[in-house]
Formats: structure tokens, sequence, C-alpha cells
């Protein structure tokens, strides 16, 4: 049985003793007033002189003589069960303390199967993961390898662009991406991808149709979060992408990007977490950013890269942009780089050539 039976069962037998309990003090009142009643009329028949009265009087005694032995048996049979009720109680307190050991035991038994299962489900979850990212890392390291080797395909930037209050101009700022690779050097080597208004679907789409070797964001973010917009044709509160999700799902795919660019604020350090794991370089934004800067940064930056320049030049090239309009300091992207890549090293447009 278990405690909880074991606990009504006591309840309900500590009801019936004080139940009991009762009625034992009650009968005992009844007897004691009943035998003061009789001492009442024993007394009455002495003081009278009719004979008729103190017979009565003394009849009247042993009715509440028998009354009160009646209420005294009545008490003791009472007193009896309320007796009985009280072992019982006894006997299921014991039990119930035992019912209550076992099922303690039996939960903690119970606790540490469940958290080994979740340390046993946790190491396999993080020896997969370990996996996932070595390959991810393998991956990355070829393809960064590779740039030095000719390959014989377009550099492919895949560009996203989300601002669902409508409080950035990212259409402004694909348009200028466009026009500076277009008046490029090495503009047929490379393939855009714009997508403004993006949602979440763009970017998984984007990674796995375009296979882009770059991704860049524009929009708000943050030091943890990502905001893309949501399938509404009004402004609207965008939908929020972590950037632990955002980071999963870049180095997902079989061949992840060579360099992420979130050209949002507050972004740096979601740029160094990136290449830690998933890309060999990420640009980020230490600090809050003015649109318009933002659109100089990037125009720049992308006109560099299609003329042949580093990742590292194609950076310092346009925060000298940004520097040149009067910026400085916290407000200048960051370029970040995994252990052993070099971004003044790393010509993308090799990729093609």
């Amino acid at each position: 049985m278990s405690a909880s039976q074991y606990r009504r069962q006591l309840e309900n037998k500590q009801k019936q003793q004080m139940d009991a309990e009762r009625r034992v003090g009650e009968y005992r009142t009844k007897e004691s007033k009943k035998r003061a009643d009789a001492s009442k009329a024993r007394l009455a028949a002495t003081k009278t002189t009719s004979a008729s009265t103190a017979s009565s009087r003394l009849r009247e005694a042993q009715r509440r003589d028998a009354e009160a032995a009646q209420a005294g048996k009545d008490a003791a049979s009472w007193q009896t069960r309320a007796t009985a009720y009280a072992k019982d109680a006894s006997g299921l307190q014991t039990k119930l303390y035992k019912a209550e050991q076992a099922e303690a035991l039996a939960a903690q038994r119970d606790q540490a199967k469940a958290l080994a299962s979740a340390s046993r489900s946790a190491a396999a979850n993080q020896s997969a993961l370990e996996v996932r990212v070595a390959r991810s890392e393998a991956t990355v390291r070829d393809a960064v390898q590779q740039l030095r080797s000719p390959r014989q395909e377009k550099l492919r930037i895949l560009i996203l662009g989300a601002s669902s209050d409508g409080g950035l101009r990212v259409g402004r700022e694909q348009t200028r991406i466009r026009r500076a690779v277009q008046s490029a050097e090495h503009r047929n080597l490379i393939e855009l991808d714009v997508r403004p208004a993006a949602i979440t679907e763009d970017l998984l789409d984007g990674l796995t149709r375009f296979r882009p070797h770059i991704v860049h964001f524009s929009g708000h973010s943050d030091d943890d979060l990502i905001e893309f917009e949501d399938e509404v044709d009004e402004p609207h509160d965008g939908v929020v992408v972590t950037a632990r999700a955002f980071a999963n799902a870049v180095r997902a795919v079989d061949e992840p990007p060579l360099l992420i660019v979130l050209n949002s604020c507050n972004s740096a350090a979601q740029a160094e977490a990136l290449v830690e794991t998933v890309a060999p370089f990420a640009i980020g934004m230490s600090d809050e950013i003015d649109d318009t800067d933002a659109i100089a940064f990037a125009a720049q930056f992308y006109a560099a890269l299609a003329n042949g320049q580093s990742i590292g030049a194609a950076h310092g090239l346009g925060r000298a942009a940004l520097e040149l309009a009067g910026l400085g300091g916290a407000e200048l992207p960051t370029l970040a780089a995994m252990d052993g890549f070099d971004s003044a090293a790393a010509v993308l447009v090799k990729v093609v050539e």
C-alpha cells in the first residue's frame, strides 16, 4: 500500500478517535449531572414532611442514578473505542513512516538512475558534438588551404538583410554592395545572392542551395541574438534567433562559409564565437553603428575583395573609410580569425582565378 493510502487511513482513524473521545466526554458530563440530580432528589426527600413527596423524590433519585449508571456505561464503551482507534492509529503511523521511507528510497534510486541516464546522454551528445565540430573544423581548414589552389568557381556571397520595423536601410546597403562589386576588377568572378526582408528560411535555403563562401547579414543584433523578419507585409516584431542557433545553422552544412560578416550592432562577441568552430574569419561590430556607416563599410569592404584584396586588407580599407568620415575606436568593425589563419593571406578571389 502506498504512503498516500496509509495517510488517508491514518487521518480517518484519528478522526474516529477524536470523535470517540468527544463522546466519552459528553457521557461523563451526563453521568456527573445525573448523579448530582439524584443527590438533590434524595436531599429533598429528607427535608419534606410529606410521606408521598418524600417517596416521589426517592423514586426520582433512583431514576437519576440509573441514568447516571447508563451514561457511565456509554462513556466506558466509547472509551474502549477511543483506545482501539488510538492503537490502530499508532499502527498506521508506523506503516506510514515505513512507506514514506520506502518511497523516498525509491525516489532516490529513480533520481540516481535519471541522473546517470542524463549524464550518459550528455556525454554522448558532447562526443557527437565534438566529432561534428572536428569535422567542421577540418572542412573549414581544408577549404582555406584550398584558397592557395585555384578552383574553377565564382566567389559566392549570400547577402541577408532584415529590418522588420523598417528602421534600417538594408535595401540601400545591398544596392551599394552590388554596385561596388559590379565596378570592381574581378566583377565577373563574384556571384551575389541578395535576399532583402530575409527570414530564417532564407538563411537555410541560401546555405544549402547557394553554398556561399561568404555569409553577410545586416540588421538588428546583440551579443547573443540576431533578428530576422517574419512573413508579414508590414512593420512587425522580428523573429529573434540566438547566436548559438545561427552558428549551428551555418556550421551544419557540409562546406561552411569561409567568412561571416555581421554588419549589425554589438555583434563582435558573436564574431569571436564563430571563429572558434564555424568559420576561419568573421567580422562584427563592437558597439552600435549608424546605418550610414554600416553601409559605407560594407560597400568599401566588398569593393576591396572584388578588386583582389585579402580579407585583412579589405577589412582595413573598410575601417579606413569610416575613419576618414570621422569615426574611431569602438565604433569600428572588428575582424576575428580562427587560430592558425592569417587574414592577410586570405585572398578570396583566388578561389576563382
